[in-house]
């Protein structure tokens, strides 16, 4: 395990495997390095490139600094692609790409994006959250009410009640509460894209690095209606989707399609 130090003096923890260009991955909600989706799949690009994966601040081994910002967990990125040399590949998935999106939109040295289903809604096709659901996710985790705020956070994202409740039995369910209060950062990254309004088309306009923009082909339709409008946003943007996932993808469906998006061409 390595670190930095961004900007406000929070330690990011980060790991690094493989060789070759580097590609930074941007977690999701509720996940890290040791819970989640990241080490599977940089296990499965380290032969292509130098593969950095990292414990946003509030998660794992990284630090906290209050109170939180957008513009904060952007620097902690900065502070891993100068650790990479100045410029880096970014994956980003779900509120990660959110966050990828906003870092890259704020001038940092990404030389190729990708994002897997930026959670946004942009249309009737789900209900959108709440108005006061951001305020109302901060007040359970001030009352330090961890698993009310975990389970407020799956209902809102549609999973299964039954579900959610089975998960309280799980080994996960403690790792999941010790970064409830992580799932405002997510929310707040995403405030304002999920009332069902349809996306700016200027907000990323001047995102001008080539951008792939993926989706699951069995994920919800609001998801997708989200991904295609995001690609008809983006200046210089591909566009995939991949059979038989959902948001849940899987590393050894996903890992293929990155390699071909960055692999450097001559």
């Amino acid at each position: 395990m390595s670190q930095v130090v961004s900007k406000d003096g929070t330690t990011i923890a980060f790991e690094q495997s493989g060789a070759g260009p580097p590609l930074i991955l941007v977690d999701g909600a509720l996940c890290y390095r040791a819970s989640g989706p990241a080490r599977p799949l940089a296990a499965l690009l380290a032969s292509h490139f130098t593969v950095f994966t990292y414990d946003r601040r509030g998660r794992g081994e990284s630090t906290d600094t209050a109170p939180y910002a957008v513009t904060r967990e952007v620097e902690d990125l900065d502070a891993l692609i100068k650790a990479a040399g100045g410029s880096a590949y970014v994956y980003g998935i779900s509120s990660g790409a959110a966050l990828s999106l906003e870092a890259t939109t704020r001038g940092l040295g990404i030389a190729k994006l990708a994002l897997y289903e930026a959670p946004f809604i942009v249309d009737n096709s789900r209900a959108p959250l709440p108005d006061d659901y951001l305020d109302r996710l901060k007040a359970l985790v001030a009352a330090n009410r961890r698993a009310a705020a975990v389970r407020f956070f799956m209902e809102a994202v549609g999973v299964p009640a039954v579900f959610v409740f089975l998960m309280r039995f799980m080994p996960a369910w403690p790792k999941l509460k010790a970064i409830a209060h992580t799932i405002v950062y997510d929310i707040t990254i995403l405030d304002g894209d999920q009332r069902g309004k349809p996306l700016s088309s200027t907000r990323w306009a001047g995102i001008t690095v080539p951008t792939l923009v993926a989706v699951g082909g069995k994920s919800p339709e609001w998801m997708r209606h989200a991904m295609d409008a995001l690609r008809g946003v983006l200046p210089n943007v591909q566009y995939r989707t991949l059979d038989g996932q959902t948001h849940m993808v899987s590393p050894k469906a996903l890992a293929p399609v990155l390699v071909e998006f960055f692999r450097p061409t001559a």
